[in-house]
């Protein structure tokens, strides 16, 4: 289950990485969205929230464990518990 999340995870951010590239949009200043806001800005609104939902969703479903202690040093490995 958790690798599954992770994958979709994954794909959500390079999707809403992808969508960034907005350049469908860089020289319209046409259709003005509420009458007063250009089509280019009106996206970059939309994306910012898109963008909000995202790091929401990556801390509520990827945020490690160890982040949650009091611990400072994440877990160790079995090569670092060797001598």
């Amino acid at each position: 289950m958790r690798t599954r999340t992770h994958l979709l995870l994954m794909l959500w951010v390079t999707v809403v990485y992808l969508l960034h590239q907005d350049v469908w949009n860089w020289s319209k200043v046409e259709p003005l969205v509420f009458g007063f806001l250009p089509i280019g800005l009106a996206y970059h609104v939309a994306y910012s929230l898109v963008a909000s939902l995202t790091m929401y969703l990556l801390v509520r479903f990827a945020w490690p464990e160890f982040a949650n202690t009091d611990d400072p040093k994440p877990p160790s490995t079995s090569a670092e518990r060797h001598p």
